[in-house]
């Protein structure tokens, strides 16, 4: 309809349609109200259909009375109910006026016949045919009053209001079927409704599932498209992460060798460094020392021209030398001050005897000193005591002993005490709580030593010999630096007692000697007056197995140091003449030198040393040929597989690597 509810906007005529059709359509009927082409309101069909069979009441009925008439081609009977004529009933008076014509002795027949004609269908309802089998009866006395003649008058009223009544029943009746019939067709309509309401909605929901679909596989489409792409992308990414692992560690590799390269240079910095002071230090001494010697060369060159000499009547007394002009002097001891500083000489003071007297250890002065008590038939006067404490006051060197104090009264001559003891002590344990001296410390003091004996072998104006070099006077200061102890006992005066001093083989074969033999024993550990220990050490150079007699306390020894002290001490040993400064130089730059690791390929798989014949096996492994003969001929197997033979062929090529790899330098 096209107008508005009544709750939305006020309508503008009371009497229009659509408010009508508002107010006045059944309540079954569906109303849709559209305005300006837009549905607006629905009036649903809400009402029950029973309320609806109210609308019709008795007078719509009579109503409908009155307005109902025979149609003559119908065939049921519509009466027509007018008063005073038979006529006016239509169909019904043509059956009358036929009946009238027939036999009153032929009444049932005609009664019968009416009742066909009146009542055609026989299915009439139960009521109805109450009603009929009144009018039958009726009919029956009408046609019987018929026949004699009576008044009909009231009986056609009875039968006008019995006939009434029967409409009445089936108007009723017919009216509960329509509503009946109404209803079911407006449940139906309801039904349909919901059911096209449902199609409608499952449409929608089926249009709406395939948009879901639709949208669904096309987010679908995405995500497979986004996953390939995260997926290539992770792969990238993984391939890079692999890429900068693979960097990191190269960088991680490169900066630990950088830093294992800096701790390196460090140490070596540190090193050079010490080295560097010790070379300061070392000039600074050579300078004074050099100072010294200027000085004491020209006191010397002075002696010689006023024709002085070292002789008994030039040599001043201990006085003088003690309170005298030169800076090197000393303290003039007393007899009481010895026998306090050794407990009167006590054995339990005694370090060692020596061969012109024994040595003692006391104090003086909270000093610990050395003191050297001579035999008095080992000096023949006074003057003689004189002469050897005035060369040894003049002597001063780094490494000899420093006279700190003499005793005229008692022969005795006070000598600084290092606090390291000898070197025999700490070679051979008796010394609980010295450690072992490392080889760098024992290449070291054979250079010192070196220093030493050529400085007492080239004093002017005539040299001055140790004589009696050994391991117990060569001691060690808090920083094992050697000290040699015991010189200047022996000079040009003792040829007399020294037979083999006026051939000249004393002044330098029997320190020289004596010093190779002190390597030898720093090299090897070796007790003193071992047997054939330069034998010993020159077979094992030659076989190439230095390493397995070198002292194991020293530590790991280069072996080029090692081979070169060995070389050394064996020509010291033999017959080396003297000292050079070249030599020492040598000698100071061998604790200098690092042990450079030896190529495996160097080394013989029996002996672990280096080869000084390689000999190639059959099993193509490079043995020493002396191990590897002597396994042969034991019978003893080298390797897991039996040799085919015993042939050996000469390495030439690795020998001559060998040479050249041990012919380089080190320092």
């Amino acid at each position: 309809m096209g107008s508005i509810p009544d709750n939305c906007f006020k309508l503008k005529a009371g009497h229009n349609k659509e408010y009508f059709m508002a107010k006045n359509a059944p309540a079954f009927c569906e109303i849709w109200f559209v305005w300006r082409g837009r549905h607006i309101w629905t009036r649903e069909a809400s009402a029950a259909i029973g309320n609806s069979i109210s609308i019709y009441n008795h007078d719509d009925i009579m109503m409908t009375r009155k307005r109902t008439r025979f149609s003559p081609n119908s065939n049921s009977a519509e009466p027509v109910l007018a008063e005073g004529t038979v006529s006016d009933y239509g169909a019904f008076g043509a059956d009358a006026n036929h009946f009238y014509n027939m036999r009153l002795s032929n009444l049932q027949d005609a009664e019968s016949a009416f009742n066909s004609t009146l009542w055609p269908d026989s299915s009439v309802h139960g009521g109805a045919l109450q009603l009929h089998s009144k009018v039958a009866l009726l009919l029956h006395f009408y046609f019987a009053s018929f026949v004699l003649g009576v008044d009909l008058t009231v009986l056609k009223l009875k039968v006008n209001g019995i006939y009434q009544e029967m409409l009445d029943a089936n108007l009723k009746q017919v009216m509960v079927e329509a509503e009946g019939s109404r209803k079911e067709a407006f449940l139906e309509l309801r039904k349909r409704k919901e059911i096209e309401s449902k199609v409608a909605g499952a449409f929608v929901r089926v249009k709406a599932s395939e948009s879901s679909k639709k949208r669904e596989m096309k987010i679908r489409e995405e995500l497979e498209g986004l996953f390939v792409a995260t997926r290539k992308q992770h792969e990238d990414l993984a391939r890079s992460k692999e890429k900068a692992t693979a960097v990191l560690d190269s960088s991680m590799r490169r900066l630990d060798i950088l830093d294992a390269r800096a701790k390196n240079m460090s140490l070596r910095m540190d090193e050079a460094v010490a080295e560097l002071e010790v070379i300061q230090s070392s000039i600074n001494i050579l300078k004074q020392e050099r100072t010294k010697a200027h000085k004491n060369e020209d006191r010397h060159t002075n002696h010689v021209k006023e024709g002085c000499t070292y002789s008994h009547s030039k040599l001043p007394n201990c006085s003088s030398i003690a309170l005298g002009d030169d800076p090197y002097t000393f303290r003039q001891l007393t007899l009481l001050d010895v026998q306090a500083a050794t407990c009167k000489f006590s054995e339990s003071f005694k370090l060692r005897p020596r061969g012109h007297g024994c040595i003692y250890k006391g104090k003086i002065m909270n000093r610990s000193v050395m003191i050297h008590r001579l035999h008095s038939d080992s000096i023949k006067s006074s003057m003689q005591f004189q002469r050897k404490v005035y060369i040894l006051n003049k002597v001063r060197h780094p490494h000899l002993v420093t006279l700190v104090g003499v005793c005229p009264e008692a022969l005795c001559l006070a000598y600084e005490y290092p606090k390291n003891g000898s070197l025999h002590d700490h070679l051979f344990g008796e010394l609980n709580s010295a450690p072992p001296l490392p080889w760098k410390i024992r290449a070291r003091i054979v250079a010192e030593i070196s220093s030493a004996l050529l400085f007492l072998h080239s004093c002017k104006p005539q040299m001055m010999v140790h004589g009696g070099l050994n391991l117990e006077n060569i001691l060690l200061d808090s920083d094992s630096h050697c000290k040699i102890a015991d010189f200047g006992t022996l000079t040009a005066e003792d040829s007399k007692d020294h037979p083999a001093l006026d051939s000249g083989l004393l002044a330098h074969k029997s320190d020289i000697n004596s010093f190779g033999t002190v390597i030898l024993q720093l090299l090897t550990g070796k007790q003193p007056g071992s047997p054939g220990l330069a034998s010993e050490v020159r077979r094992a150079l030659s076989c190439g197995k230095l390493s397995s007699i070198l002292d194991p306390t020293a530590g790991e020894w280069p072996m080029e140091a090692a081979r070169r002290l060995a070389e050394f001490g064996l020509e010291c040993s033999g017959d080396r003449p003297e000292l050079t400064p070249d030599t020492v130089r040598e000698l100071e730059q061998l604790h200098l030198i690092r042990g450079r690791p030896v190529p495996s390929f160097f080394l013989c798989p029996i002996l672990k040393e280096i080869m000084d014949d390689p000999q190639v096996a059959v099993d193509g492994v490079t043995y020493e040929g002396r191990a590897i003969r002597e396994w042969i001929e034991d019978g003893r197997a080298v390797a897991d597989l039996k040799l085919k033979h015993l042939g050996l062929t000469p390495n030439h090529a690795l020998r001559f690597a060998i040479q050249d790899w041990l012919s380089q330098p080190q320092w």
